[in-house]
């Protein structure tokens, strides 16, 4: 009798722990996802992941990442599985991944649906604000297994996000152009990450009503816009040259006051913690933009 009530009581604990451990949550096209463990081996499909992954405490679960996986330095050494745009498939399969993170506006749905053919649990993150950004933090650590990283790696990046919008939220407005490519000339809407962003910092972007995420537009639209400071963004830490072109326009409120502005990209353009580096680059830009207006302004 004893040994029928400790093999129920082991059966019992054993079901209890295997309901514990299996994961089900939605992602953010809203589909939901079944893992029965922790996943162990992950393959990241976009930088920003890579860059989740590592902040969540999971880094050391991730067997491969696209190109341009390139922080923290340990994400540098991953295997190469392509670019997020052009995914290398026999390379993902040949990891043996229980789970690949995707990024639903980056990756080709073509890659995506072959990976659901081929069994493997993919999870897609689309972070479009801030706010995004914490709960994907947590919500990779989940996956992962490393949950209370998850958590500490969130609450540090809302309390930090806080501050700033303490310091600079409520500061006059600055209207100000996002430049983030220059042939064709290209910005974003109010729905990029990046405008959450300007707003945190008090600021305003002038093409924030247009539809698309990030439009082309003509130089004439900047003109008539006529926005207190440009900020580029380019594609290396380096400065871009073309922020320079507004030049050519002294009249343009911008240019006369000196405000055209440099935030290196993977600061500002990535979903990961380290946009608030970018952040708080953009919003000290702005403060001294307001500096610069002339008396009664």
């Amino acid at each position: 009798m004893c040994n029928l009530i400790a093999t129920v009581i082991a059966a019992t604990a054993l079901a209890a722990a295997s309901a514990q451990a299996e994961i089900v949550l939605r992602d953010d096209t809203g589909r939901e996802l079944k893992l029965s463990r922790p996943a162990e081996r992950i393959v990241s499909l976009a930088p920003h992941v890579t860059e989740l992954l590592f902040a969540a405490g999971a880094g050391e679960r991730v067997v491969g990442a696209v190109a341009y996986s390139d922080y923290p330095d340990a994400a540098r050494k991953l295997p190469r599985v392509g670019g997020y745009s052009n995914v290398d498939m026999e390379a993902v399969a040949a990891l043996k991944p229980d789970l690949v993170i995707a990024w639903k506006s980056g990756n080709r749905d073509a890659h995506l649906d072959k990976l659901a053919a081929l069994g493997i649990p993919v999870f897609m993150n689309e972070p479009r604000n801030l706010d995004d950004v914490a709960r994907s933090l947590e919500t990779i650590a989940r996956l992962a297994g490393t949950d209370a990283a998850g958590r500490t790696a969130a609450d540090a990046f809302r309390t930090r996000k806080g501050a700033l919008a303490a310091r600079f939220g409520q500061r006059p407005r600055v209207r100000m152009f996002y430049q983030i490519w220059d042939k064709p000339l290209m910005t974003i809407n109010d729905e990029h990450l990046i405008s959450d962003v300007i707003r945190l910092c008090g600021g305003e972007n002038v093409f924030g009503r247009l539809t698309q995420l990030a439009p082309t537009i003509g130089v004439e639209s900047v003109l008539a816009a006529d926005p207190e400071v440009i900020v580029a963004s380019g594609m290396g830490e380096a400065r871009p040259e073309w922020l320079d072109n507004w030049k050519r326009w002294p009249k343009l409120a911008a240019t006369a006051r000196e405000n055209l502005y440099f935030v290196p990209p993977e600061l500002i353009q990535r979903h990961t913690p380290r946009i608030l580096d970018g952040a708080t680059t953009l919003c000290e830009q702005l403060e001294k933009a307001r500096g610069k207006r002339p008396t009664g302004t």
